[in-house]
């Protein structure tokens, strides 16, 4: 797959930018990228996929093969060649506002701007919602899953489990910037340098005649590496039986069973060894509910391997991302448009989010705000990042984005960090805004409608 194509878009992108074309509506608009509503197990969202959105934009391309396909296809059947001879010559050209990766976004909130023609701003809808949608359901589900670790170590280990191998290497990248100590994913670690980790599975172990031999053969490849996996067969009989050979491991890892009960004897049993810093690793079907309650009941380990739940988002597999149009150039001027569909509004012209600090530092609102407002006390968060289809800064580092992240999620107060508890973070629109809505709406759907919003 050619991830500069042109074609991976939604055909309606396609018939639309075609409609654009032949009849000569070439104008400028602009679209916003938000999260209409949070799902009810997320208090905020973890903004990830801005850079492969980006690098995409700086690259997307139609080859003359794919021109081909396009024409051949039934739906352009009486589309003018002008159409093919633009898609010959494409190159994105617009602007782009975005939030940096790392940044917590909440409801509402455009995560990124788009002014472009109009046809190039519906070309790449379908491409980034499905970078920005992906990474930023996994950062924000691995932002939870390392807040529940309580400061031990959270490794990613769901590749196989991933909706494919490259949602698996993006998952790795998304998980890492949200906090994970690392991840299993081999790629990922050469791709984006993201500390991996690996130990063993329960083939290595059953491959040889005892289990005591696979351990022997594992310390003598690995021997300052070795964590070995104590679950195959007896986890309390393989623990005795590595203290009583003597071969000091790094760790243990424990993948079934009572796993507080067992952590809590295998930290015992090691101590009396002598074997205090001997690290104890649990996973198995692991997520943050199951991680809370385990160290809320007294669980002694000092990392956790997280993979289905975390790299699905199983709990919540979607955020609904839009883009949405929400200005059109007509006559040369510039019109704000907005949508007044039941339970699907939205809110017209380009518009700023600003986030407010209260007296300790502490995050205390947002405001949605036009384009141009500036609301005192508040920090824009949508900043430059491309202009005439270029980017503004060389792409950012996956280390900084990860400190971002870290820093905001210690700034976020701590009700809307429990992993526990719906918390609704203020957000709010700027009255300028408000009064812009309420007057295109009277205008669309006169007052007796435009009552309740």
């Amino acid at each position: 797959m050619r991830h500069e194509s042109g074609l991976l878009t939604d055909l309606y992108e396609l018939t639309m930018a075609a409609g654009y074309i032949q009849t000569g509506l070439e104008c400028r608009a602009t679209f916003e990228l938000f999260a209409r509503h949070l799902p009810e197990r997320r208090n905020f969202l973890v903004v990830a996929g801005i850079e492969q959105a980006l690098d995409f934009l700086e690259t997307v391309r139609f080859s003359q093969e794919e021109i081909g396909y396009l024409r051949r296809h039934s739906a352009f059947r009486h589309v003018h060649r002008k159409f093919f001879d633009y898609l010959a010559r494409f190159r994105f050209s617009g602007d782009v506002w975005a939030m940096p990766e790392g940044t917590l976004a909440f409801t509402g909130e455009p995560i990124l701007r788009v002014e472009a023609p109009v046809a190039e701003a519906q070309i790449v809808e379908t491409y980034l919602l499905a970078a920005i949608h992906c990474q930023t359901l996994i950062a924000s589900k691995a932002a939870r899953v390392v807040l529940s670790a309580r400061g031990r170590s959270v490794i990613e280990f769901g590749s196989r489990r991933a909706h494919g191998i490259e949602a698996g290497v993006l998952a790795a990248r998304a998980s890492w910037l949200a906090g994970c100590e690392g991840t299993s994913n081999s790629y990922a670690g050469h791709a984006y340098g993201i500390p991996t980790f690996g130990t063993q599975a329960h083939s290595w172990v059953m491959a040889h005649k005892t289990e005591r031999e696979a351990f022997d053969k594992f310390l003598d490849v690995f021997p300052s590496a070795s964590t070995l996996l104590v679950d195959t067969y007896d986890t309390r009989r393989a623990i005795e039986r590595i203290i009583r050979d003597g071969r000091k491991p790094i760790g243990v890892r424990l993948d079934s069973g009572n796993l507080v009960e067992d952590s809590r004897w295998a930290r015992e049993r090691l101590k009396r060894a002598g074997w205090g810093d001997v690290q104890i690793f649990a996973s198995g079907d692991l997520d943050e509910a199951k991680i809370d309650a385990m160290l809320r009941a007294g669980a002694e380990v000092d990392g956790f391997g997280v993979g289905t739940a975390l790299v699905t988002s199983s709990d919540a597999p979607s955020i609904g991302l839009i883009y949405k149009l929400v200005e059109i150039q007509r006559n040369g001027r510039s019109v704000h448009v907005a949508k007044f569909s039941p339970d699907k509004a939205t809110y017209p012209g380009p518009k700023q989010v600003f986030r407010f600090h209260d007296d300790t530092g502490q995050f205390s609102r947002d405001q949605i705000a036009l384009d141009g407002e500036r609301p005192r006390g508040g920090e824009p968060l949508l900043v430059p990042a491309l202009r005439k289809g270029r980017r503004i800064r060389p792409a950012e580092l996956l280390e900084e984005a990860r400190g971002r992240c870290k820093k905001q999620l210690l700034l976020l107060p701590e009700r809307y960090r429990r992993i526990d508890k719906r918390a609704i973070f203020p957000v709010s629109y700027s009255q300028r805004l408000e009064r812009m809505f309420k007057s295109k709406q009277r205008a669309a759907l006169g007052p007796s409608r435009s009552a309740v919003k």
